[in-house]
């Protein structure tokens, strides 16, 4: 099972912002800067979550983005299942595949997507970050190294 990069962007902005004070805002820019990823893509990723009210976006001019609700009320299977646009594993439809009729295949992959995403519900946020403290070290160097 591999995740888009939609969804990979989207772990790691909850896990970053996971790190932060309760109280502390970032922003999507300071994030892509960070992970050194898109901002445009980071947007889009930012404004599902903040849909899914796994982010609180703060509009303005002290505004930012910060976790929308506590690291362990926050399911990874689900966040996975939310961010993920197709869960199928397979597109027998494109190109069309003549297999289709008897084909074992995609049920195959579904059960194994469902059993990937059991073992993932079985985690929260706060069980991707009980590393805090190494999480902050590579964090802050990583800061510190981009304001210079």
């Amino acid at each position: 099972m591999k995740l888009t990069t939609y969804t990979d962007f989207g772990l790691r902005t909850l896990m970053y912002l996971a790190t932060l004070p309760a109280d502390k805002l970032t922003s999507v820019a300071q994030v892509a800067t960070l992970y050194s990823v898109s901002r445009n893509h980071l947007v889009k990723v930012v404004n599902q979550l903040a849909r899914e009210g796994y982010i609180k976006a703060i509009r303005g001019k002290n505004g930012g983005i910060k976790l929308g609700r506590p690291a362990q009320k926050i399911n990874v299977g689900e966040v996975i299942r939310s961010l993920e646009g197709n869960l199928d594993g397979i597109d027998c439809g494109s190109p069309a595949c003549y297999l289709v009729r008897v084909c074992r295949l995609k049920s195959a992959l579904k059960e194994a997507m469902d059993a990937f995403i059991s073992v993932m519900e079985e985690y929260t946020l706060a069980d991707l970050i009980a590393n805090e403290d190494e999480l902050m070290v590579i964090f802050t160097d990583r800061e510190s190294k981009l304001e210079s």
